[in-house]
């Protein structure tokens, strides 16, 4: 092989010093030109362009930002502009900030501050950072991606949703449809569940539900890991805790899918009056704000508490009465006991509302949200201090446990 290598050597050699004889002399072509780094604002008026795209739901547009030999590339940004289109997606901004990583063949990824909502349910919008892939050459600048990396990947932004709206509830499902039929129709169901309760609530339910547990802690810029044993939570999309900001549900279909009719309406509409109440902001006590939340998605459900409290009863069994309340640590996501602790919490409030009403539940709810406070709006809703409310709480343990 190396003499092979060396006789290929001296036949180039040879043909090169023919050309360049001085009877017929060559001229080098000059190289085609390449860029040399990032082209922040070419890059930046193609986002532009990708907002206009989206905003208006045109699809090819979108797909001509990117290069037409990547087909992955040109179905993510087409998927984006129908999917725009369908969530009704407004006041979307795509800002380029800097980027995030060096020029490699033309190609880099740039962070880009991010902002949407979606119109009829959002009352304003997420914000986040995502990262976007751009390709440059001498004549071109080519969208390659949008989210992935070390940043949030909103759903709606990484490739083809099914999508399912009417006044009350948007549900939008990435990958396989899978049940987006029975995610629907529990999301509708859940709307006037909430609403017998919480009245005041009108902004309606939107539900995202990812391909897999592996896109849906990129949504919500988790460790998959954190939330394989949840079926669903509300959170804001972009992760802020700011009172304005809007919350959605989102489910983990590997583990929603498994419940059965009842317990996945019951689901549901527990995150759906998570949404109702603005929890994600809220300060009340995790006992109150997990509890409130299942007493109205319990409130009119015909099971036994053999059933609705089964696990929180055999605890008190093997355990003995607890001495306090649930505190926060008691509701992480990991816990073995997870279950009997957000039964005891739906108990704490269904002994308020036994003691007052559901409408002086709510109040302190949402007196507590506010200020952060429990024990002032304790005493004059319901006539009791803590420890008679904890009181009260161990007596119906005892009553169940009997």
């Amino acid at each position: 092989m190396a003499g092979l290598s060396l006789f290929l050597v001296l036949a180039v050699a040879g043909a090169a010093w023919v050309l360049t004889r001085p009877e017929d002399p060559y001229t080098a072509q000059a190289p085609a030109p390449v860029a040399t780094g990032p082209q922040a604002g070419e890059a930046a008026a193609a986002l532009d362009r990708l907002v206009e795209a989206v905003q208006s739901g045109d699809v090819e547009a979108a797909e001509a930002l990117a290069d037409p030999d990547d087909a992955q590339a040109v179905a993510q940004l087409g998927a984006l502009a129908q999917n725009g289109a369908e969530l009704q997606v407004e006041g979307l901004e795509l800002r380029y900030v800097d980027e995030v990583t060096g020029v490699a063949a033309g190609r880099w990824s740039a962070a880009v501050d991010a902002a949407w909502a979606f119109g009829g349910f959002d009352p304003d919008p997420a914000r986040t950072e995502v990262l976007v892939g751009f390709r440059a050459t001498a004549d071109d600048l080519w969208i390659t991606s949008v989210g992935g990396g070390d940043r949030r990947t909103p759903i709606w932004m990484t490739g083809p949703l099914t999508v399912d709206r009417t006044e009350d509830a948007l549900v939008l499902v990435a990958g396989s449809p899978g049940s987006v039929d029975a995610y629907a129709r529990a999301a509708r169901a859940a709307v006037p569940v909430v609403r017998r309760v919480l009245p005041q609530w009108r902004t309606g339910l939107v539900v995202e539900v990812a391909a897999d547990l592996d896109q849906l802690g990129a949504a919500l810029d988790v460790e998959p890991a954190d939330y394989e044993g949840i079926a669903a939570l509300a959170t804001s999309p972009d992760g802020t805790l700011a009172p304005q900001a809007p919350v959605h549900v989102f489910l983990n279909r590997e583990v929603y899918d498994q419940l059965g009719p009842t317990e996945s309406q019951v689901v549901m509409s527990h995150e759906a009056t998570h949404v109702a109440t603005s929890a994600p902001s809220s300060l009340a006590p995790a006992w109150l704000v997990e509890g409130i939340a299942d007493f109205v998605a319990l409130r009119d459900v015909d099971l036994p508490d053999t059933v609705t409290a089964g696990q929180i009863i055999r605890e008190v069994r093997r355990q003995g009465l607890p001495e306090a309340l649930p505190s926060s640590a008691d509701f992480d996501s990991t816990s073995t006991y997870l279950g009997s602790v957000y039964e005891a919490a739906w108990l704490v409030c269904r002994v308020l509302a036994e003691r007052g009403d559901q409408e002086a539940l709510v109040r302190l709810y949402d007196d507590a949200s506010r200020s952060g406070r429990l024990q002032p709006e304790l005493r004059e809703l319901f006539g009791w201090s803590e420890e008679q409310l904890v009181d009260a709480w161990q007596a119906e343990l005892e009553r169940l446990t009997a």
